[in-house]
């Protein structure tokens, strides 16, 4: 006999369980745990909603100063452009089902949405944890009092040449005692080098001393990123993780990375000299597949629609946040159903299932894991 499905929470945890799909997620620390019919079994998607929203809240920005709008921005945006509203977002919000955990938010300058406070306290009504990042410029006290107030994280993007913006904007929200501030670094052919530096920068910089974590994020070509090159070379891959490993910095990567993070863990783990044995050793294993299998449960492919859902500054949900307009979009604002219009929708399925069989045969990196099918970046 099958039981309904369960969602408990308070102000610290929330835990839905049902038959073949679990999680429980830590309101404070951000951790998360998800796990089928038992520990080991692993599902594909969430039969009940998604599990995070990466929802557009402003398309203005203007940049920061010195280096103006970002020369790889793949939205293109610039200081004029469109704003959420309170109300828009609350009806928005009472669409999506209560497996709905924690929301990224999409901003540009900090105070291009008068409404984004209020926006946010919303969530936490709601109990939906928001985040967010900023590029760090016009940064004032009472931004960093309600971001350290309303916010579970806030990621600061990183733009040479005036990095220092970024560096600033990390330590006036750790000194404000958050502890889940990030850097978030475009990483492409063209930025390899300020990657590397960002790395040393987190050990000289005493503005960095507290950061949790630096965020490396694939370059997708659209936009003004059409004239940039995404970084394919799993060399330069296992630079850049031992570079990181041994300053002691937390890293990451973005979901669309997972598999060239994957095949160069591999291939470091391959090689058994040199680098490899520096990377078991801080592992305290001499097991390269022990480690493997470590590293590939920190690394979560591709989610979109499978867990996650991109939401646009006007209600349409589009797979991801870079296949806007290249992709057919649904309008979320007015759907009479979410589970029925949106997420079991044709054109969800459809992508949900072109996702999924990228995990194996031809072309696929990485056997098991997914990879993007729509932009050339491995």
């Amino acid at each position: 006999m099958k039981t309904k499905p369960v969602i408990v929470e308070d102000d610290k945890k929330k835990v839905c369980l049902s038959e073949n799909y679990n999680y429980m997620f830590d309101k404070k620390t951000g951790y998360f745990a998800r796990w089928g019919k038992n520990k080991e079994d692993d599902p594909v998607f969430s039969p009940l909603g998604p599990e995070i929203a990466d929802i557009e809240i402003s398309t203005i920005c203007s940049g920061v100063k010195g280096v103006g709008p970002c020369r790889f921005c793949y939205k293109s945006n610039t200081s004029k452009g469109d704003v959420m509203d309170l109300p828009t977002f609350e009806k928005l919000l009472s669409k999506f089902p209560k497996t709905l955990s924690q929301i990224a938010f999409g901003i540009g300058d900090i105070d291009a949405n008068a409404d984004m406070w209020s926006i946010f306290r919303h969530c936490r009504e709601k109990g939906v944890i928001p985040n967010v990042t900023i590029n760090g410029e016009g940064l004032a006290d009472y931004h960093v009092n309600q971001l350290s107030k309303l916010c579970g994280a806030v990621a600061v993007s990183r733009y040479a040449p005036n990095e220092g913006v970024c560096y600033d904007a990390v330590d006036l929200l750790t000194k404000a005692g958050m502890d889940q501030v990030n850097i978030h670094m475009m990483l492409s052919e063209e930025t390899f080098g300020e990657c590397m530096q960002l790395i040393e920068d987190y050990q000289r910089d005493p503005r960095l001393a507290k950061l949790n974590a630096i965020v490396f994020l694939a370059l997708k070509p659209k936009g003004r990123g059409k004239s940039m090159h995404p970084l394919k070379s799993l060399e330069k891959y296992k630079e850049l993780m031992m570079a990181a490993m041994e300053s002691g910095v937390g890293f990451g990567f973005d979901s669309c990375s997972a598999p060239l993070f994957l095949a160069s863990i591999r291939s470091l783990l391959d090689d058994k000299v040199g680098q490899a044995m520096k990377f078991l050793s801080a592992y305290q294993t001499g097991d390269p597949d022990l480690v493997y299998k470590a590293m590939e449960q920190l690394a979560e492919p591709c989610e979109s629609y499978l867990f996650s859902i991109y939401v646009d500054v006007h209600g349409r949900t589009y797979p991801c946040s870079f296949l806007e307009g290249m992709s057919e979009s649904i309008d979320i604002l007015n759907c009479e159903n979410f589970m029925l219009d949106v997420w079991y929708s044709k054109p969800v399925k459809e992508w949900r299932k072109k996702l999924l069989d990228t995990a194996s045969g031809e072309g696929c990196l990485v056997e098991g894991c997914r990879q993007c099918p729509a932009f050339d970046i491995y």
